[in-house]
């Protein structure tokens, strides 16, 4: 149920606004989808607790102390989902997506003095939703009649009958609808994939980045445009050679700024800022040679507070676009996570900010302040003891500044050496932050068994990563398996220098880039003793005519496999499988559009020919993210027992 913030102390003795229980012991608390409003004063929050079983509730808090004041949950469907929140202009209303998956349906809900409204219903997903500067109306992102969930690592729509019919592909649009409700209307046009937007100041329009056809795929060629609401009409104002997110309008409507980069999954987001004229033209970069990679950016006034990787740290910038200058506010090593338009949110006036942080030694906590002073204002986590003792591990390779994350047990035997498995994050643009390892079933389970059992876990940030700035993340272009694998070798060097682990006992795994480096690094070292391959990639040659996604390789391999196969087919594990001698456990997805399963099966089928121990699991209807706990529970299980078999 939903209450007014005028009622808070009633809540309270209520029991929490409406029900909100407080935590046990057992119960790990969750928050995302912060949306702060416009004074600063109260922040919104998906929260669940995960010890209940509860179904996803949206808490508004005050945050100057995090205390409740108010809660809405669909009691009367349990399995629905709910999307970021998004406060109305006047500060008195809260808007979401509310989905349905058992119905194939989502709608936009308007929760307004105390009570819940549907204004919008489809059939199909949604998600986004965005106020009108007047207030008046509501934007969301539609695919109407989905015919599977947004996303490429979601799993796919099965390949049968004849295959290249023309037949219409999953269009996601802006929609709208008044904010009183009403008849929904799709304003994009209907051949084009729009991946994010933003109202332009006037409320006559929208910022977009969009791409005609099948939007798994055409991320990686995506334009910034301008669609007009009235007629629909798209206008692009810049086709940069580089992957764009988060479009936003300056308040003066003259300016579009975006994050561009290379990147290699859409919702993986790093680059620099760049800034562009409403009008149309070359897009400038406002941040040019800055040692991290901003990803998230908002416009107040003539300038922009942007969240921003830089090394080991999660930080809130200050860009004068003008000026071309960075000013770092506040950083700590910490993942920062929860916004929709990047990993914090701030107040109208910019002086407020919030954010999900979390550490692996710390539970996840809402943070919020005046900049630079940020501090927990949630404390539902804080009974719950570390786990793990993690620190940062810093190496030089080639001339490059290197980073990662070593994971280990709170208490080690004097004069002991431990195992230690390397774990290669995915991308290859991401970078592997702090992620609290919890003693119950979220948070990074795996880490947790595998120090339990006696592990020490390094994840490494090799080129290609983000945190050291655009050279950095586009240093493996062209170089999959080269200057990346040799900083991850510099790292286990680094770590055997520092931490009590047997140089003799190594284990090597990852997922999608992870996946492959893992097959690349078997075939390439007999460092390692034992390995698992989720979701790999083991020839890029075949993989170019099998994946879902195939505009993603031409930024990074220079052309397509059909102009340059020699850069594909060096890149390639399978050219090696031969040297390979290490014992590979190897996992995927039935219907992976990212990394298909021929790439696995052919990977196992050569590790078999050379006599090397394998085994292949293939999980049905799963996508490249493995979504059923079912499924997620035997990867943990079968992984730790093919490193127990070969590494103790």
């Amino acid at each position: 149920m939903w209450q007014r913030e005028g009622l808070f102390v009633a809540l309270l003795a209520a029991g929490l606004a409406g029900g909100l229980r407080p935590a046990q012991a057992a119960d790990m608390h969750a928050y995302r989808g912060l949306a702060m409003s416009a004074d600063g004063e109260r922040i919104a929050a998906v929260e669940t607790v995960d010890g209940a079983r509860s179904s996803p509730r949206v808490v508004v808090r005050r945050s100057a102390d995090g205390a409740v004041a108010a809660s809405y949950d669909k009691a009367d469907c349990g399995q629905c989902r709910f999307d970021a929140p998004a406060w109305s202009p006047d500060q008195q209303a809260l808007a979401m997506i509310v989905s349905d998956p058992k119905a194939g349906s989502a709608s936009v809900q308007v929760l307004r003095d105390g009570r819940m409204r549907t204004v919008a219903t489809i059939k199909g997903v949604a998600s986004t939703v965005r106020w009108s500067p007047d207030g008046r109306q509501i934007a969301f992102l539609a695919t109407v009649e989905a015919k599977k969930l947004t996303g490429a690592v979601e799993a796919g729509a099965r390949q049968v009958g004849e295959i290249g019919l023309a037949q219409a592909e999953d269009e996601q649009r802006i929609a709208l609808v008044p904010a009183a409700g009403g008849e929904v209307r799709l304003v994009s046009p209907g051949d084009t994939f729009v991946y994010e937007y933003d109202w332009t100041p006037d409320g006559k329009g929208f910022v977009v980045t969009s791409a005609k056809g099948n939007g798994d795929n055409n991320w990686w060629v995506a334009t910034l445009g301008h669609v007009d609401a009235a007629s629909g009409a798209l206008r692009v104002l810049a086709a940069p050679k580089m992957q764009m997110n988060m479009p936003h309008v300056s308040p003066d409507g003259r300016t579009v700024a975006f994050i561009g980069g290379l990147m290699s999954d859409f919702g993986s987001v790093g680059g620099d800022v760049f800034t562009v004229p409403f009008a149309g033209g070359e897009p400038v970069d406002a941040t040019p040679g800055y040692k991290g990679s901003f990803n998230g950016i908002a416009w107040r006034g003539q300038e922009l507070l942007a969240s921003v990787q830089v090394g080991a740290d999660s930080g809130v910038a200050a860009i004068d676009p003008a000026a071309r200058s960075v000013k770092l506010l506040w950083q700590a090593p910490v993942s920062a996570a929860g916004a929709r338009d990047g990993r914090f949110v701030f107040s109208a006036d910019g002086k407020v900010a919030a954010s999900v942080q979390e550490d692996y030694e710390h539970g996840a906590r809402i943070v919020a302040g005046r900049l630079p002073q940020l501090a927990p204002i949630t404390h539902d986590n804080d009974g719950f003891a570390p786990q793990v003792r993690a620190h940062s591990v810093a190496w030089t390779s080639e001339g490059f500044d290197v980073q990662g994350w070593l994971v280990g047990p709170r208490t080690v035997e004097a004069g002991k050496k431990y195992p230690m498995i390397v774990q290669v994050h995915g991308g290859p643009a991401a970078a592997v932050t702090p992620r609290y390892v919890s003693e119950g079933e979220s948070g990074n389970v795996l880490v947790r068994e595998m120090v339990r059992k006696g592990y020490y876990v390094f994840f490494p940030n090799p080129r290609g990563s983000y945190g050291q700035g655009l050279a950095f993340s586009s240093a493996n272009k062209r170089d999959f398996g080269g200057g990346d694998w040799r900083d991850i070798l510099a790292g286990v060097d680094a770590v055997l220098q520092q931490a009590p682990v047997d140089g003799e006992r190594l284990g090597l795994m990852g997922h999608s880039y992870g996946g492959f480096m893992t097959m690349w690094g078997v075939t390439h070292s007999r460092r390692f003793k034992a390995a698992v391959a989720s979701a790999g990639v083991a020839n890029w040659i075949s993989y170019y005519g099998q994946n879902g996604i195939d505009q993603w390789m031409v930024p990074f391999f220079g052309a397509t496999m059909y102009d340059d196969p020699a850069i594909y087919r060096a890149a390639s594990p399978i050219e090696s499988i031969k040297a390979a001698v290490t014992p590979t456990l190897v996992l995927v997805g039935e219907r992976d559009v990212e990394c298909p399963p021929a790439q696995s099966l052919e990977f196992w089928h050569g590790l078999k020919a050379q006599g090397v121990p394998t085994a292949l699991v293939i999980y049905a209807d799963e996508g490249h993210a493995i979504r059923k706990p079912e499924h997620q529970r035997d990867q943990r299980e079968r992984s730790l027992g093919w490193f127990d078999k070969y590494l103790k």
